[in-house]
């Protein structure tokens, strides 16, 4: 938190230990020291006063002109979010450098740099070369070094596809999950929607029957009908509040009463599923157990399309056509049964 130093006009701090000088909606750089320090009020005045860059075609001017940019102002709030780790990294390492020197090989160096998180180090290249793009605009470069470099492989060990959730791995949790672990659990599965999407709800969104949400990562408007099991787990929520609570409340809050982050939702799902022993299931494959409810009710692709948000179908059909397999080899049995008893 920036705490007696939040007084500063134009402080801005997205996220915790991230304070950033902002003023008429520009970033225009980085805070480092600690807050309440000398030093950070030196960095704070620099900032502001335009003497903290090395070169002004340095790359933290270059992220501020981008953030500024239509190329910045259209992406959803998913994508924001895997651009910023991006970001941040590149102002932390190169901040104050010319990156008008830039060069293919230092676009490969810091890709390698990162092959311990391969999806991030896959990342750097790819937004790098959205920054390059941005300074050919201003006229700062004539070419792309970043673009066209190619992707890491991501390591067979960390392809590991999402297991849908078993009908007795969703009864052990319901069953032995802590209360605030299985309202993540029921707002996944029973929404039907992406992680990103669960803290996005508020109360103002629940009318007792339907959860209304935009999606982060396709914009797209949706009104998703409640079934039982997350009706009961939102009125036990509303009961253990007192009230019904103000309809700007984050459904899901973390223990300090903040709006629970994907990552800290992570944290205490990955907990309560080590402690019960379903490890083998994790939360993004909730919502690839509530595609599957739905083809068990009966709902054919586009039914399931117009609850999921998919815009696609590759992914109902993979989910969909496993439900549908189980359920008439259950059928099957049944009949298998039937004929060796006759």
């Amino acid at each position: 938190m920036v705490s007696n130093s939040a007084r500063k006009k134009y402080l801005h701090e997205p996220k915790p230990g991230y304070v950033y000088v902002r003023k008429s909606g520009r970033y225009l750089g980085r805070i480092k020291a600690p807050p309440g320090t000398p030093e950070f009020d030196r960095e704070y005045w620099e900032i502001l006063n335009g003497r903290t860059y090395a070169a002004k075609t340095s790359w933290s001017a270059l992220i501020t002109s981008y953030r500024a940019s239509d190329r910045w102002l259209k992406l959803k709030p998913a994508t924001r979010a895997t651009y910023e780790r991006v970001l941040t990294y590149i102002e932390e390492k190169n901040g104050r450098k010319d990156m008008t020197r830039l060069q293919r090989r230092d676009v490969i160096a810091a890709q390698e740099a990162n092959l311990q998180r391969p999806k991030f180090a896959n990342d750097i290249p790819a937004i790098m070369s959205v920054l390059c793009e941005h300074a050919i605009d201003l006229g700062w470069i004539s070419a792309n070094p970043a673009k066209g470099v190619r992707k890491k492989p991501i390591p067979e060990e960390r392809q590991r596809p999402h297991v849908p959730w078993t009908d007795e791995a969703v009864a052990k949790f319901r069953a032995e999950a802590n209360p605030r672990a299985l309202l993540i659990f029921e707002i996944g599965r029973g929404s039907v929607q992406r992680p990103a999407d669960w803290v996005d709800f508020n109360w103002g969104d629940y009318d007792g029957q339907n959860l209304r949400l935009r999606q982060n990562k396709t914009g797209k408007a949706l009104v998703l009908p409640c079934d039982e099991y997350l009706r009961a787990a939102l009125q036990r929520e509303i009961d253990r509040l007192g009230a019904f609570p103000h309809p700007s409340r984050p459904i899901l809050l973390s223990e300090h009463g903040n709006r629970l982050t994907k990552s800290g939702m992570g944290q205490i799902m990955r907990k309560e599923r080590k402690r019960l022993g379903l490890m083998l299931h994790d939360q993004h494959a909730l919502r690839y157990r509530g595609v599957m409810e739905l083809a068990w009710a009966g709902c054919d692709d586009d039914e399931i399309m117009s609850y999921s948000g998919h815009e696609t179908k590759e992914m109902v059909i993979k989910y969909a056509g496993l439900a549908r397999q189980i359920m008439r080899a259950r059928s099957a049995a049944e009949k298998r049964r039937l004929w060796a008893s006759a």
